[in-house]
């Protein structure tokens, strides 16, 4: 596969209506999440379809847009981690276009390889707006008792970090993966011409 292959994002009206398109399925899931008090915060789950679908730069605009809206309108600290998000777009464009995506058992090593990442993005982010902590009741729990401890601030929040990404990025990869299976394939061919034009 040709590098620019990889990163190419036509900018076709199919585009312009996924990305909006994925934004809102982020908006809505993680804001039931948060209703819900979920241990996971599912808001990337138009963001792997957009990637999945048209590439990684599509997913990371799809990432980037929801968390600037959603943190403008329902949870200012989401403003923040669009630098997360972007991240996230991009690696999962990236594995799935390397074939990451093709089976059951490889979702889950991609869902692991997101997750990392994310961590990593989000972990300098945490300590430097929030002390350290996630805002997620349950990881902020592991993050308390690693404190108590004596476990330096950073790791603590990576693992309260990494813990609920793994868990998040699991389910989300899987939803994706059912979702993209269960597309027409019309619809699935069309945006793999348009990355290839």
């Amino acid at each position: 596969m040709k590098v620019q292959r990889l990163w190419s994002i036509k900018l076709s009206s199919a585009t312009l209506v996924l990305i909006p398109a994925a934004v809102g399925i982020n908006y809505l899931a993680k804001a039931l999440a948060e209703g819900l008090k979920l241990p996971v915060w599912l808001g990337s789950i138009g963001t792997f379809l957009a990637s999945m679908l048209a590439g990684p730069i599509a997913g990371a605009i799809s990432g980037f847009i929801n968390n600037v809206i959603y943190g403008l309108t329902l949870s200012p600290i989401s403003t923040v981690y669009a630098l997360t998000s972007i991240g996230i777009g991009l690696s999962v464009g990236v594995l799935f276009r390397l074939g990451w995506f093709s089976s059951v058992k490889k979702v889950l090593l991609a869902a692991l390889v997101i997750a990392f990442i994310s961590a990593i993005i989000s972990t300098p982010l945490n300590v430097y707006f929030w002390a350290g902590q996630t805002g997620n009741a349950w990881g902020d729990a592991i993050f308390a008792a690693l404190v108590a401890h004596h476990t330096p601030v950073f790791l603590a929040s990576f693992v309260d970090e990494f813990v609920l990404d793994i868990i998040d990025k699991i389910v989300v990869a899987y939803l994706a993966y059912v979702i993209y299976r269960r597309l027409p394939n019309k619809l699935i061919n069309f945006f793999q011409d348009e990355s290839h034009a």
